[in-house]
């Protein structure tokens, strides 16, 4: 057993604890206290490990990021406008259109050691091909893949989400953690799908992802059916000339058609309403707020601080490296307390860990600090004087300042 203690631990489901420490054996968390606590019996014969001047808080969670474009870093230009931006990433893909290319392979490898030495613990993980789901299972990152599916107009839905099921079911049984579905978009998957899909992932209990109210040209279209997403699915050849736009929000659509609850993860929603945010709420959906890639994207800045005052679960995504610097969600909170200055900072590093573990399903793990829960804990080094420990973990925490807690095994 090792006891590792340091000036702060940050538990996250209780106020950060000064003067601390963490016990971990068997890599799992056996307890936690206050030094003065540090002789309790069921510790008593660890051995003990003084981290300096550091704070031990949980691994971070980066709910939303696409692992498989990690390739297109840096080829992909900022867009004036999403639908702009979108084009660029279609045009970037069908240049290495072959899932299993040595460039988009090693750019996973690359974008899973990027998000482990930034201090993530667990993702959320959208693919369109599976190819992250073995390069996942051999790491020591956890998460949830989540299997894409897009498709304006499917011949047969339900055959579309068997296909995909199919396919989830074939990965190897070493493959650990855990695949589930997504909906791209209310732009890009018709609602006879997007109830498929929703059917699929209710009956199985599992989590579902969602690309949602991220653009003003995505509120058009489901305005109007008219706008810069009806002329890029007629040039896709996707247009399907049956599909009446609702002429509701993509939030009320989604919900319509059944999609919304507890277990789905909404991203982005830089676009929503109150009333959208209330009808989140009412759902207990988690929205997952990746405020750097909307800005590159053209899609524009979330209204972060209305997200906290909603009381919608809020979790924290990077999104992928073709639409952000880097994957590094302390980074990302830096972005989002730059947006929310009125929120405390204890909600932000909540969202950051306990939400998103919680929206993936694997809060029994992750997320806090607790006795029986995994020991994928980091060290982040302070600087002298950083009394306010949780604002400081919202300044933009660099690699170098974090380091994992060894596990005692």
């Amino acid at each position: 057993m090792i006891r590792y203690h340091a000036p702060w631990v940050l538990p996250i489901a209780a106020p950060p604890l000064r003067d601390g420490w963490v016990a971990i054996e068997h890599d799992r968390v056996v307890g936690y206290g206050a030094d003065s606590d540090r002789d309790h019996a069921a510790t008593a014969h660890a051995r003990d490990v003084d981290l300096g001047h550091a704070a031990i808080l949980p691994g971070l969670v980066n709910a939303h990021t696409h692992l498989e474009l990690s390739h297109l870093r840096g080829r992909v230009p900022a867009g004036q406008s999403f639908v702009s931006w979108i084009r660029a990433v279609l045009a970037a893909r069908r240049e290495q259109p072959d899932p299993g290319a040595v460039e988009i392979l090693s750019g996973i490898d690359d974008g899973i050691a990027e998000a482990i030495r930034c201090g993530t613990a667990v993702v959320g993980d959208i693919s369109n091909t599976l190819a992250t789901r073995a390069p996942l299972a051999a790491s020591a990152l956890d998460g949830v893949v989540f299997y894409e599916i897009i498709g304006f107009n499917p011949q047969d839905p339900i055959a579309v989400v068997d296909r995909a099921l199919e396919e989830i079911r074939g990965v190897t049984a070493e493959e650990r953690g855990r695949t589930s579905l997504a909906a791209h978009a209310p732009y890009s998957v018709a609602p006879s799908l997007l109830k498929a899909i929703g059917d699929a992932v209710d009956g199985a209990r599992l989590p579902c992802s969602v690309h949602v109210a991220e653009s003003p040209e995505e509120v058009e279209f489901l305005r109007t059916g008219a706008g810069a997403w009806r002329a890029l699915l007629e040039e896709l050849g996707v247009w399907n000339p049956a599909w009446i736009a609702p002429g509701v929000s993509p939030v009320q659509y989604l919900d319509d058609l059944g999609l919304l609850s507890p277990r789905v993860l909404a991203v982005h929603g830089v676009q929503m309403s109150a009333v959208d945010l209330d009808r989140l709420a009412a759902r207990r959906t988690t929205l997952v707020t990746c405020p750097r890639s909307n800005a590159y994207t053209g899609a524009g800045i979330p209204p972060i601080e209305r997200f906290y005052a909603s009381e919608v679960p809020i979790a924290v995504g990077t999104d992928s490296l073709a639409s952000t610097p880097d994957l590094n969600v302390f980074a990302e909170l830096a972005a989002i307390r730059a947006l929310a200055r009125d929120v405390p900072a204890s909600k932000l590093l909540d969202s950051a860990t306990r939400q998103g573990a919680r929206a993936l399903g694997l809060d029994a793990d992750y997320g806090t600090i607790a006795p029986g829960k995994r020991a994928r804990l980091i060290g982040v080094t302070l600087p002298p004087g950083a009394d306010d420990v949780e604002e400081y973990l919202l300044s933009g925490i660099q690699p170098e300042q974090i380091a994992w807690l060894a596990a005692d095994r």
